[in-house]
């Protein structure tokens, strides 16, 4: 039986991130420690633990069909491969960065200096598009010292909640890009695990879509009915379910998690009562 091959990061966030997103996908892992291939118990699929910077190549070559990986990767080392789903977690910014104490005011700025990144590609090319001549010293792990020894005048590097930069005395001051994880394919999948992808990939959007919503029952006067729902379109429409109390109906819905607190303000001014919320666990469409 064909097995779908998924590559996913030896170690670290995206490690960890990646095997809750398949576990709440119903897939289980027998995953023993320091295991660097492993396979589902309950869906066709296998599961190998590589290097980060490596995967790009493992999917050019066939060696896996897809991956979960960083779109900074992909656009620093596999611009070649397709990504078929983003999964909405490990955010972050690539960006340059310069020492605290030092002025800045736009990207003419690095202009003839020295640049210390993990990431010579995206920065080549977006100094190029820029116009800006500068010099940059390939560094694979800690960058942020090198403005601190000596070596570069500014860094590039992934950033996050930008503690690493602020300990390391660094002002993040150009965002080259924004990143977050995603679904990656290899250009020579089978026809046969292209199915298969098919299948997890519903799997993705179900749990995707139940994290970013979150489902509402509220109770609301009848004369405000027509408002309220106005103001929770949800799937469809709303659910409306007459309550024992008359003049009164109870209203279920779903609603986009990023735009919950307006919603809810505007359903408290429109008369809602007693508004529960509750989290999905996922939403099949």
């Amino acid at each position: 039986m064909s097995k779908l091959r998924i590559a996913i990061q030896k170690s670290g966030r995206l490690n960890q991130d990646s095997l809750q997103i398949l576990k709440d996908c119903g897939i289980s892992i027998d995953n023993g420690k320091d295991q660097l291939k492993a396979t589902a118990s309950n869906f066709p699929l296998e599961v190998f633990y590589l290097r980060n910077g490596d995967i790009p190549q493992y999917l050019r070559d066939g060696v896996v069909d897809i991956a979960i990986i960083g779109e900074n990767v992909l656009i620093e080392k596999g611009e070649d491969i397709g990504i078929v789903e983003k999964l909405g977690f490990s955010k972050c910014n690539v960006s340059l960065a310069i020492p605290k104490g030092e002025k800045y005011k736009d990207i003419n700025y690095f202009t003839s200096k020295q640049i210390a990144t993990s990431y010579p590609n995206t920065v080549k090319k977006y100094l190029l598009d820029k116009g800006i001549d500068t010099q940059i010293h390939i560094i694979n792990g800690s960058v942020e010292i090198a403005p601190n020894i000596g070596l570069a005048d500014g860094i590039c590097d992934i950033v996050s909640s930008g503690s690493t930069l602020f300990k390391n005395n660094l002002k993040e001051v150009e965002t080259l890009l924004k990143s977050e994880a995603v679904l990656a394919v290899s250009p020579l999948i089978s026809e046969n695990n292209k199915v298969l992808l098919n299948k997890l990939q519903f799997r993705l959007q179900s749990v995707l879509k139940g994290r970013n919503s979150k489902y509402v029952l509220l109770n609301a006067p009848n004369d405000k009915l027509t408002e309220i729902i106005n103001v929770l379109p949800g799937m469809k429409s709303p659910t409306v379910l007459p309550l024992a109390q008359e003049g009164w109906s109870s209203v279920h819905s779903v609603i986009d998690k990023n735009q919950f607190w307006e919603i809810i303000d505007e359903l408290k001014v429109k008369g809602a009562e007693g508004i529960l919320v509750c989290p999905i666990e996922k939403m099949v469409l």
